[in-house]
């Protein structure tokens, strides 16, 4: 019996070296990217003492996933995996070194960071397309639930990491500490895998004409993908849930002030949790019967605000709302990976990734108008009702009509 029909194992996971060395590239990165951008934040603040800018210079790096997903994806199978991860790892240590030593001006700063961010969903479209090959079946499943488990871990232990540095080195030696751990990663990834071809080397068949330019690709793939039915279903269900409950989390600072940090910590705890649970106790099957009403199930909590919960309660409504809303996830990744035609499946999943980005920063934004028209409490409590109707309407991706065919 193989994993494809039996649950696997997280010892079955972590027995393919190639994953071990994806697995230590990506806590390298998360963590990474926790450091630096907290950093920069720093650096922003002690160079122009303005709170908002450094506020905003904080979320500047998840903008360039919404263009870089647009127009840059089609890299993803046009390039060797290994190469195009390498890349990833050393543009960030010259991103970081450039930000700490260059002596630049904030503006020409935001704009570095926005520039080589647009390559961010390319290089995590390579990575995740590369885990079905390494772990066909559940052992794909198992392996994305140990990836969601270490970003919530590494994110939490980045930020503890980068207040630590700060403190002790200022921004310009956190930044230089990221550096390091790119530099490092950069090395693992080298010496550490294989060099698999490219999905596309040849740029014909179902990725289209060959010499067609990167960007006119990732518009003609995006769109075809967009165009399947089964396939955008699936997306929406990646996409919808999961950006309206982070954007309730959104809310826990006008609702909860200088504490807000804690709930946000119970957010991660519940993400983590939720993939382990998930991916660890219940059968292939049992994920895939899962994911609609988990999606349903992750509003509901949200309903709790309309009584304006303590600090406790309100950490433990968003603990509980992300955990639902991750586990879902876990149900839909072999339809997703049976749905894309295989050629281009690192654009397929760097679209599922984009999407989620810009959905996640969409999502805040909604809930913040809401709470611009009633209140933070009552936004997170229509937020709630907006995953729930999402859900329902997503049944079919969510439920039947998502079926793997026999």
């Amino acid at each position: 019996m193989t994993t494809q029909e039996r649950g696997a194992t997280y010892t079955e996971v972590f027995a393919s070296r190639e994953f071990r060395v994806l697995f230590g590239g990506f806590t390298l990165l998360v963590a990474g990217d926790q450091v630096k951008m907290l950093a920069l934040s720093a650096l922003v603040y002690a160079r122009t003492g303005s709170p908002g800018l450094s506020a905003a210079t904080y979320m500047v790096g998840f903008l360039p996933y919404i263009v870089g997903g647009t127009f840059l994806l089609s890299l993803a199978d046009r390039i060797r995996p290994r190469a195009l991860m390498v890349a990833g790892e050393l543009l960030r240590v010259v991103t970081c070194l450039l930000l700490a030593f260059a002596g630049m001006p904030v503006w020409a700063m935001l704009a570095l960071v926005l520039a080589t961010g647009l390559f961010s969903p390319v290089f995590g479209a390579a990575r995740t397309a590369l885990l079905p090959d390494l772990l066909p079946g559940d052992a794909f499943v198992l392996a994305r639930s140990v990836l969601n488990v270490t970003s919530a871990g590494a994110q939490i232990g980045g930020l503890a990491a980068g207040g630590a540095i700060l403190a002790l080195a200022g921004p310009t030696g956190a930044l230089a500490v990221t550096a390091a751990l790119s530099a490092l990663a950069a090395v693992v990834l080298r010496y550490g895998l294989p060099d698999f071809p490219a999905r596309n080397e040849g740029n014909a068949g179902v990725a289209g004409p060959k010499g067609e330019g990167a960007v006119r690709e990732t518009l003609r793939v995006n769109r075809a993908l967009l165009a399947d039915p089964r396939v955008r279903g699936l997306l929406l269900a990646q996409w919808l849930p999961v950006s309206l409950v982070v954007g309730a989390e959104a809310m826990m600072v006008p609702y909860l002030g200088n504490a807000a940090g804690f709930a946000l910590a119970a957010a991660s705890v519940g993400l983590a949790a939720g993939s382990f649970v998930v991916g660890r106790f219940v059968s292939p099957t049992g994920r895939e019967r899962l994911a609609f009403p988990l999606a349903v199930v992750s509003g509901v909590p949200l309903f709790a605000f309309a009584v304006q919960p303590g600090l406790a309660g309100a950490a433990l409504i968003v603990m509980l709302s992300a955990a639902a809303s991750t586990a879902c996830q876990l149900g839909l990744q072999r339809w997703f990976v049976d749905a894309v035609p295989e050629p281009v499946r690192g654009q397929a999943f760097g679209l599922a990734s984009a999407g989620m980005m810009t959905g996640q920063a969409l999502g805040g934004a909604l809930v913040g108008v809401a709470a611009e028209v009633t209140s933070p409490h009552m936004a997170v409590v229509l937020t709630g009702a907006a995953t729930v109707v999402s859900s329902l309407a997503l049944h079919r991706s969510l439920r039947a009509g998502a079926r793997r065919p026999a």
